[in-house]
């Protein structure tokens, strides 16, 4: 009897054991659903894209012990810091810099290969952002007459309109016009920049819309902006700058009617000599207006108050005009960072008090950086130097009329690259390859130039690593010219004071890049990044479509 029952109360328990079993891999099997739909995407309310105009990665490890904990220290410490992070086209400019961000591609498939540039079709030079098709919103001049509409392809701003069915909703600021358009990208509901002269406002184009926002024009009516009419002194005792070269010397510029460029700046005396409210640009004070008007716009556009991912892109351009001015080894730009770090904490907090300290996102980068003053290096007995255009056009002429018969035959030289006639080559029979070669070869004799390249190189190689890799990501087979020219490292054409920026070189295309809050991991890495990496980065987390030209690659190691 008992043999007889066994048989049957294990079969009772094998199929409550296997009912129990299936149930929990069907638990399981849902838990697993759940986790994956999670990490198909973060959702932070709002990505905060901040591009700093001119600055070199060496500047967060220069002024780390002048900053506070609220800013770059912040983004650092508990964000993730890509060190190796480089431009991988020239020219190095601001245009191209904020488009190529944004984008994430370069100028060869974007198509803002400068700032401004001849345009081989219209035979004249244009502006990266300049549109007559469009009005000035907020000025009677002729300052907001401008629109995205010369970038080609999308921006991450863009597909983050296009993912939310447009009601993610994206807003771009900045005191130039170009570092607000083009990260705004077509779909932007705002882009504002700063118009200074006598007005000292903040303006638009009715390519976004027909009139300021009331938050806008409040903010123009305030006091804001006169407020930094004021003495430009250090924030802290100057004899603590010690990341930064004397304060009278020969390398650094002056605002007009200042005998030396010494502190402190004297912005109510100098002010009618220099622009009036343009003069705030070159000073640190420009940034912080620029933060201001951020927070201002956290709360008149309700960003990062719902669900639905909202972008701010800001740009702070002062370090670059302070940067030209003075130069990268001034005390000028140590205390204009060190501003800076206070104009990032106020905003972080700002964040942290309206859209919730986890619950935004934050990039940080440059547009490009910067070289020493080449007077400087020189004088420390390091190759550089500064082109002599002169003498350079001189003999260059002089070589056309003999090679050619005509100087005519070269329509314009721009950016580094040199535009030829094709009317004219065919005229003369010539072959417009030949023609590129030997201009090329005739300027590899000249002092200044390092190496020279040809469009048809540009069209029938495939370069990938080096000087002619960077040059061909800058390349646009139908905006850029036939002739690529890249000076001697440390050579600049440029004045005997001050820095600029433009080239292939490493101190141009070396920029920080840090991400920060929801969504991202602590650490950093020395691998190389490249500035297209951006755009796809925060698709990648917001788990969005990438930018319609897109060619770089999610930085992995950013993202949890």
């Amino acid at each position: 009897m008992c043999k007889n029952r066994f048989p049957l109360v294990l079969l009772f328990f094998l199929v409550i054991f296997n009912s129990f079993d299936a149930s929990g891999q069907k638990k399981s099997k849902n838990k697993i659903n759940i986790e994956n739909t999670a990490q198909l995407r973060t959702t932070p309310k709002l990505v905060v894209g901040i591009v700093v105009d001119q600055m070199r990665y060496d500047y967060i490890t220069r002024f780390w012990g002048q900053f506070g904990d609220g800013g770059f220290k912040r983004l650092v410490n508990d964000g993730f810091n890509c060190k190796n992070n480089h431009f991988n086209y020239a020219p190095t400019y601001t245009g191209p810099g904020h488009a190529s961000v944004y984008t994430g591609t370069t100028p060869a498939s974007h198509g803002i290969i400068a700032n401004d540039w001849y345009d081989k079709e219209l035979d004249k030079s244009v502006y990266c952002a300049a549109d007559d098709s469009y009005n000035s919103v907020g000025t009677t001049s002729d300052a907001g007459k401008m629109s995205p509409h010369r970038m080609l392809v999308t921006t991450v701003t863009d597909q983050l309109r296009l993912h939310t069915q447009l009601r993610g909703k994206t807003i771009a600021i900045a005191l130039k016009d170009r570092g607000a358009v083009l990260p705004g990208g077509h779909l932007a509901n705002g882009a504002y920049w700063f118009q200074g002269k006598n007005e000292g406002k903040w303006i638009t184009s009715s390519f976004y819309m027909d009139e300021l926002p009331q938050w806008v024009m409040d903010f123009n009516v305030s006091n804001v902006a006169e407020s930094y009419k004021k003495q430009w002194s250090t924030i802290k005792d100057i004899n603590t700058y010690l990341e930064s070269g004397s304060d009278n010397n020969s390398y650094e510029g002056l605002f007009e009617g200042e005998s030396a460029p010494v502190f402190p700046h004297d912005l109510p005396s100098l002010w009618d000599t220099n622009g009036e409210f343009d003069m705030i640009k070159a000073t640190p004070f420009g940034n912080s207006i620029t933060a201001d008007f951020a927070i201002a716009a956290l709360a008149g556009e309700n960003l990062g108050s719902d669900t639905i991912t909202d972008f701010l892109a800001v740009s702070f351009s002062s370090t670059d005009y302070v940067g030209h001015k003075f130069g990268v080894n001034s005390k000028e730009i140590e205390d204009t960072y060190i501003r800076l770090d206070e104009d990032l904490a106020r905003l972080f907090k700002a964040l942290d008090n309206k859209v919730g300290e986890h619950d935004y996102t934050v990039f940080l980068t440059a547009d490009h950086a910067a070289i020493h003053v080449p007077a400087y290096l020189r004088d420390l007995k390091i190759p550089a130097g500064y082109v002599n255009g002169d003498n350079l056009k001189t003999r260059f002429n002089e070589y056309l009329k003999y090679k050619f018969g005509t100087t005519d035959i070269v329509k314009n030289i721009s950016n580094n690259q040199m535009f030829l006639d094709h009317d004219i080559i065919k005229n003369l029979d010539l072959k417009l390859k030949e023609v590129q070669e030997d201009i090329a070869m005739e300027l590899l004799n000249y002092e200044d130039f390092d190496r020279v390249y040809t469009a048809h190189q540009m069209w029938e190689n495939d370069y990938t690593q080096g000087i002619p890799y960077i040059l061909q990501n800058g390349y646009n087979q139908k905006r850029s010219g036939d002739i690529l020219m890249v000076l001697k490292p440390g050579t600049i054409s440029y004045s005997m004071t001050g820095s600029t920026h433009g080239s292939p070189q490493i101190y141009d295309t070396h920029v920080p890049l840090l991400f920060y809050g929801k969504g991202i991991k602590k650490g950093s890495t020395t691998a190389r990044t490249e500035i297209s990496d951006v755009a796809p980065t925060i698709s990648a987390l917001l788990g969005i479509a990438f930018p319609s030209g897109d060619i770089g690659m999610p930085i992995s190691k950013v993202l949890e």
